[in-house]
């Protein structure tokens, strides 16, 4: 059965979803090419359309829309998806995919092309930033403040380090040798030995 993690964004609110889709949701991304838009419904998300942008396979190799197929090959590459050079000019063989979806592929990024009547928000429940707020809010669990308090005890009597230990002499300072320069009279070139 094919399974796939898709990462939504929505342009209007700047948020990322992430949508677990198997069955036959997942079948109606099978065969679809990079660039190509998918009607929301088999997801849950009536009304709304999405535009395919990438994905990556099970090995977390990228697929590029430049590469047509759905095969993973190894393309000599100066930039874009998949290698960032270093040096101006720089150029790399590396594996990618081909933009077709396959059951290969475990995370396909999609973009909102068409909004529909209600919120993303609501119909895929609580944005992440207000759950947070709501873990923050809740007072810790007893069995957590214990620990707490014991790594605290800890943490104490760690830096109450009693100072016993005679502090260790330090080695004695060497001299750099040094040797006097040959004298000279004015006029006249050095000596010579």
């Amino acid at each position: 059965m094919v399974e796939f993690k898709v990462v939504l964004s929505d342009t209007k609110t700047g948020r990322a979803y992430n949508l677990a889709v198997t069955g036959g949701a997942a079948g109606s991304f099978v065969g679809k090419k990079i660039g190509d838009e998918v009607d929301g419904g088999p997801v849950g998300l009536a009304g709304y359309r999405m535009r395919i942008t990438g994905g990556t396979d099970r090995v977390g190799t990228p697929a590029r829309k430049d590469i047509p197929g759905m095969a993973r090959r190894k393309v000599l590459l100066s930039g874009g998806r998949g290698y960032h050079p270093v040096h101006d000019g720089e150029r790399r063989r590396k594996s990618v995919r081909g933009s077709e979806i396959t059951g290969d592929f475990v995370q396909i990024n999609a973009v909102v092309s068409a909004w529909g009547e209600k919120p993303l928000a609501e119909q895929l429940g609580k944005p992440a930033a207000e759950k947070g707020k709501e873990a923050a809010e809740k007072p810790a669990a007893p069995e957590k403040k214990a620990e707490a308090k014991h790594e605290k005890k800890a943490e104490e009597k760690h830096e109450k380090k009693p100072e016993t230990a005679a502090p260790a002499p330090s080695a004695p300072e060497k001299k750099a040798e040094t040797h006097p320069a040959p004298e000279m009279k004015a006029g006249h070139p050095p000596a010579k030995e």
